[in-house]
């Protein structure tokens, strides 16, 4: 697997187009629904433990080469496609900006990056679920606040916009059996007032690493690298005891608030410290709902918003601001 995995490395650092639709034609063939880059995927989930994390790592290296192969191309193209037609205004202005990645991409790339660096892949799935993968399986309980329309954008019955990522992890534990280790990128919904602090739609990065004898010192020290790398070799995390449907023990995880450094500021609230993360060890109910043995396995699960990573790292104090399409707040990215 690794060797057909540095073939097509290879292939696609050193491919060249000679028209759009052979660019087309290399996207497919890789990226498709039916594409290599899915079947290698599969197979990955039957590699074994202790060479998982070496094919991580190649996979997404991989994808990323092909994704960058394929953009530079049609760039390539668009750029050549200058021939001034009949029609064309011969007064227009030329020298248009360039446009770039959305702060909130550039962000979830990022922490996908540093996940990817230990391992975890990356899974996706539905944003409209159903309540099973949305709630039940969650251990959320019939009568959970969650489930009130003031809470949740419902389309029909108990049919919904998912409220978290969290429903592609027990999509994920129904199909692969342990160990699992993967990383779930999405924009979620939930019906909150719009400020400067939420917002009714955002999007989050959730993680699950299952395997036999995982316990919250993996999850502390895994959060740990997150943070260190994310903002930092000099940054400090502390752990507070929360409450999740889905995990038990579990915990909030805040970081030293980067814009004051730690003294204090309406932004961490005086307190010098800033919720970034919730965690926890995954619920033995929720093991059994996805027909894991929870007398075998154990596991840690995490969910972060990209939008308060990107907070923090660009010291932006209005949330509002990454979707309101304003050019001289994105071009400062």
């Amino acid at each position: 697997m690794l060797q057909k995995i540095e073939t097509l490395l290879q292939e696609a650092k050193s491919i060249s187009f000679s028209s759009p639709e052979e660019v087309e034609s290399y996207r497919i063939r890789l990226l498709g629904k039916k594409g290599i880059l899915g079947d290698l995927f599969e197979q990955f989930k039957q590699v074994p433990t202790e060479e998982k994390r070496a094919a991580g790592q190649s996979l997404n290296t991989l994808k990323q080469a092909v994704s960058e192969t394929i953009e530079n191309a049609r760039a390539k193209f668009e750029t050549q496609n200058t021939d001034v037609k009949e029609f064309d205004d011969l007064f227009r202005p030329t020298g248009f900006e360039q446009g770039h990645r959305h702060p909130i991409w550039q962000v979830r790339d990022e922490i996908i990056d540093i996940f990817s660096r230990i391992g975890f892949i990356v899974a996706e799935g539905p944003e409209i679920e159903d309540d099973w993968h949305n709630f039940s399986a969650l251990n959320f309980p019939p009568d959970h606040p969650a489930r009130d329309m003031q809470d949740t954008f419902f389309v029909e019955g108990d049919i919904a916009l998912r409220t978290h990522t969290s429903s592609v992890q027990i999509r994920t534990m129904e199909k692969q059996k342990p160990p699992i280790r993967a990383i779930f990128p999405g924009r979620v919904y939930r019906n909150e007032a719009i400020s400067a602090r939420a917002h009714c739609f955002f999007h989050q990065v959730e993680g699950l690493y299952i395997d036999k004898n995982v316990s919250f010192a993996d999850l502390r020290q895994t959060l740990l690298y997150f943070a260190k790398e994310m903002f930092g070799s000099e940054t400090k995390i502390r752990l507070r005891p929360s409450y999740f449907p889905f995990t038990e023990p579990s915990a909030e995880m805040d970081i030293e608030c980067s814009l004051c450094g730690g003294k204090g500021c309406p932004f961490c609230k005086h307190t010098g410290w800033v919720e970034i993360l919730g965690c926890g060890m995954v619920d033995p109910a929720v093991l059994e709902n996805c027909n894991i043995d929870s007398t075998i396995y154990s596991g840690f699960a995490f969910g972060m918003g990209v939008e308060r990573q990107a907070n923090l790292k660009y010291g932006v104090k209005d949330l509002r601001l990454f979707s309101e399409n304003d050019r001289r707040f994105l071009s400062q990215f």
